[in-house]
């Protein structure tokens, strides 16, 4: 499958199945993804290489490789790179939509609504 660049870095999906989707996500030094949620879907992150910060419901957690947080429907998150080296994480998505319209987003470093 095809690589997206995005203006943080880059995700692949990997698989998609009726109730889930597997992403490899790719975030580049010092940039981070919006402060979103998803209404019809939940996510699993586990971090590969770099480290991360995630941000779930206004709580940070920092995160390196082997550590894993959930992320339930609703719930305000993101997640950045602080590390010198991209942060490479695998998500996992369940529930019943995983369209890219299935994002509200409350704060972006890039403008996007």
């Amino acid at each position: 499958m095809t690589e997206s660049p995005r203006p943080w870095g880059r995700y692949k999906v990997l698989e998609t199945e009726e109730r889930f989707q597997l992403k490899k996500l790719v975030v580049e030094p010092g940039l981070r993804l919006s402060l979103q949620s998803h209404e019809y879907r939940a996510e699993h992150w586990f971090v590969i290489s770099g480290t991360a910060l995630a941000e779930i419901d206004g709580v940070q957690n920092i995160l390196g490789p082997g550590d894993s947080v959930d992320v339930k429907a609703g719930s305000k998150h993101r997640i950045s790179c602080t590390s010198l080296e991209p942060l490479v994480f695998i998500e996992v998505q369940t529930g019943s939509s995983f369209d890219e319209d299935d994002i509200v987003r409350y704060e972006d470093d890039f403008g996007r609504g």
